[in-house]
C-alpha cells in the first residue's frame, strides 16, 4: 500500500461527517453540566461529544480498513502509549474527535473533527471536518490539498498566504504551554507581527493557514491528533512547518520541539526571528 486512494479518502470523510451529525451536533450547545469533565486540569476538558463520536469514529474506520490501528485522544487518555505506535503499524489513523473542547462546551461554533492517516510512520492523508459548515480540508501526500463541500465534492485547491513582510504578518501564536523564559519571551515580541491571536482550536487555526488566510502559526505542544492532519494539509498546500530549531517535523514520533508554520522558509525564518530571536 502506497496511500489512500479517492475511495478511501471519501470514506474516511463520510465517517467523520457521520459521527458529527450523529454525536456532535446534537450536543451543540445542550451540554448539560453532567456532560462536560476535565482529564488532567480545568483547561483540560472533555465532553460526551468528544467520548462517543470517538468510539463511533473508531468502530466505523475499523471496520471499513480492518486490522488498521486507531489512536484517538481519549482513548490516549486512558493508554499515553499508544500513540508511540504510529511509527510502526503499517496503516494507523489518529482522531481527534472535537478538537477545541471547550469552545464546543460554551457554546462556540469554533471546533473540528480531525483525522489523519499512516502508512509505516508517514502521513499520508488528513482530514479536518466542520461540523458547523458541513465541509472538510482534505490532503493526500503529493496530491496537494482541498476543500471537499457538503456533498463531498472537491472545490478550488488551497493555497496558502503570499509572503510578505515579517511585520505584515498575521497569525496565531500558542505560546501559554511554552515554558519560561520563553514564553515570556514570545509574548513580548507579538507585536512584531501585525496581528496574532489564538482560537483555542487547532482545526480552525490550520484551516486559516492552508486556505492562504494567515501567515504563521506557531505551537509548543505536539500532540498527534492535534497537528498530523493539519500539518499535511498545510505542507500539501505550499506551506513550509520546522521545530523550533528548524528540524523537520514527524508526526509519528515527535511530542516536542516546537512547530512554526509559515508560507515557505524565507516566510519562516523571518517568524522565527520576530518570535524566537533577539
Amino acid at each position: 500500500m502506497k496511500g489512500l486512494d479517492a475511495a478511501a479518502l471519501a470514506a474516511v470523510d463520510a465517517i467523520l461527517r457521520e459521527a458529527a451529525r450523529a454525536e456532535i451536533m446534537p450536543r451543540f450547545r445542550r451540554l448539560a453540566a453532567a456532560d462536560i469533565r476535565t482529564k488532567t486540569g480545568p483547561l483540560d476538558m472533555v465532553t460526551d461529544a468528544d467520548e462517543l463520536a470517538e468510539r463511533a469514529i473508531a468502530a466505523a474506520l475499523t471496520q471499513a480498513f480492518p486490522g488498521c490501528l486507531v489512536v484517538g485522544e481519549e482513548g490516549c487518555s486512558a493508554d499515553p502509549v499508544l500513540a508511540d505506535r504510529l511509527a510502526t503499524e503499517e496503516l494507523a489513523f489518529v482522531v481527534d474527535p472535537v478538537d477545541g473542547t471547550a469552545n464546543f462546551a460554551a457554546g462556540m461554533p469554533l471546533f473540528g473533527c480531525m483525522a489523519a492517516a499512516f502508512l509505516r510512520g508517514e502521513v499520508v492523508a488528513a482530514w479536518i471536518h466542520d461540523p458547523t459548515g458541513d465541509d472538510t480540508l482534505m490532503a493526500a501526500r503529493g496530491e496537494g490539498a482541498w476543500l471537499a463541500a457538503a456533498d463531498g465534492s472537491r472545490s478550488t485547491p488551497l493555497s496558502v498566504a503570499l509572503p510578505v513582510d515579517v511585520g505584515a504578518m498575521v497569525g496565531c501564536v500558542s505560546y501559554g504551554y511554552l515554558a519560561e523564559p520563553l514564553k515570556s519571551h514570545v509574548a513580548a515580541r507579538l507585536p512584531r507581527l501585525a496581528k496574532t491571536w489564538q482560537l483555542g482550536c487547532a482545526a480552525h487555526e490550520y484551516r486559516l493557514l492552508a486556505g492562504g488566510h494567515i501567515h504563521v502559526s506557531l505551537y509548543n505542544r505536539l500532540m498527534p491528533w492535534d497537528h498530523a492532519p493539519g500539518w499535511l494539509v498545510h505542507q500539501e498546500a505550499g506551506g513550509h512547518a520546522a521545530h523550533f530549531d528548524g528540524s523537520a517535523y514527524d508526526p509519528a514520533r515527535d511530542r516536542a520541539g516546537g512547530l512554526i508554520c509559515a508560507p515557505d522558509k524565507a516566510s519562516w525564518d523571518a517568524a522565527w526571528g520576530a518570535l524566537l530571536g533577539d
